[in-house]
């Protein structure tokens, strides 16, 4: 019998779909009764993570994130998990509101940098600026011995976050990161990760000689571990016999 798992989404709401899409294809299905088992919130209006940490105003997006992990526990959820690096910061609220284990993208990400550079390096992290303001990568990290780069320019890094939420605009998103990506390069960082979740859309602009991975495929293979038992590559997944 397959776990269901509660996705706090909406932040954005594609890159919520976009992971329902790869939990979807790490299992090679025969029935729809094969695929896992999902409760999604689809909320958009959590309060804005970057006007909350970045320009200290807004809503504090903590008890809204609280309410919905409560309400995806009383929808039958038996592990949590959202798609959004930098509403992280916020996890310990998650946490505290509801007695389910919370599936962490970072420490999940930070897992796999350490595999891929080993015990000494730098890791590129292409985010929000937000992330280096709260240090969510920062601590983790270092408990590998590693230690983070981010990209010089924020205000470009978050106008491209901005332009993908609008597919009109995302060329201007995609000449960004990819300079970014190249930039981190050049400074060294051979191993980077895709750590917003809105350039999980645009994975292919990143730097073609660094060793890039998206941390949304790292909440994805959890995701897929929890509820099959299976904690191998998504690929490998096969029909679940029950």
């Amino acid at each position: 019998m397959m776990r269901r798992v509660g996705i706090l989404g909406g932040m954005g709401p594609e890159a919520t779909i976009l992971i329902m899409q790869k939990v979807l294809a790490g299992i090679e299905a025969r029935d729809d009764a094969d695929h896992v088992p999902l409760i999604v919130d689809q909320n958009p209006q959590v309060p804005s993570r970057i006007r909350h940490l970045l320009e200290g105003g807004g809503d504090d997006p903590a008890p809204v994130l609280a309410g919905m992990a409560r309400r995806l526990l009383a929808g039958g959820a038996e592990a949590l998990a959202m798609p959004c690096n930098t509403a992280h910061h916020y996890a310990d609220a998650i946490r505290a509101a509801v007695p389910l284990p919370f599936l962490d993208m970072v420490d999940r990400s930070v897992a796999h940098a350490a595999r891929l550079a080993g015990s000494r390096g730098t890791i590129g992290v292409l985010g929000s600026p937000a992330l280096r303001r709260v240090g969510l990568f920062d601590a983790p990290l270092a408990r590998h011995g590693l230690t983070s780069l981010y990209p010089d320019d924020d205000d470009a890094m978050l106008k491209a976050i901005r332009h993908l939420k609008s597919p009109s605009s995302r060329t201007a998103a995609r000449q960004t990161l990819a300079q970014a990506s190249a930039a981190l390069l050049d400074r060294g960082c051979t191993v980077q990760m895709i750590a917003c979740t809105e350039f999980s859309l645009i994975p292919d602009a990143v730097s073609p000689h660094a060793t890039v991975f998206d941390t949304l495929d790292r909440l994805a293979q959890a995701i897929l571990a929890f509820s099959t038992g299976w904690d191998g590559p998504p690929h490998e997944i096969r029909h679940h016999e029950p």
